[in-house]
């Protein structure tokens, strides 16, 4: 059983920057796809940074390109995204997502199977 634990949200002014982590286990040596979701009030949940972690090939919304960035830890299986240039459109609910046996990265969030308890991300302008 895939576990999730995200942590790292808050609130931070426009153009500032916050780090979300989220602590994997479970998901054993299978080919797996990982990645973060947002889900603003009123809004569908949209894949924001997506990984396939056997590769180190990603997906980022073109809405974060050039300010957010996802990375790995191995060694500590977990999952980051570093967000950068903050934008007060950034703000929802994120949640860390992952989906066993992946080939290609999916963004539909129906095709991830696990996922985190979310975390708040509020910006002000």
């Amino acid at each position: 059983q895939v576990q999730l634990v995200e942590s790292g949200g808050g609130s931070v002014q426009a153009g500032g920057s916050l780090n979300l982590s989220c602590a994997a286990s479970g998901y054993g040596t299978s080919s797996v796809c990982m990645g973060w979701f947002r889900q603003a009030p009123g809004k569908e949940r949209e894949g924001v940074a997506l990984m396939r972690l056997s590769s180190g090939n990603t997906y980022y919304a073109d809405s974060v390109k050039g300010r957010f960035t996802i990375s790995r830890d191995n060694a500590k299986n977990t999952l980051y995204l570093q967000m950068n240039s903050l934008k007060p459109e950034d703000t929802a609910m994120y949640y860390c997502a992952a989906r066993q046996y992946c080939g290609l990265i999916n963004v539909l969030p129906l095709a991830y199977n696990y996922w985190g308890q979310g975390t708040q991300v509020t910006v002000s302008s």
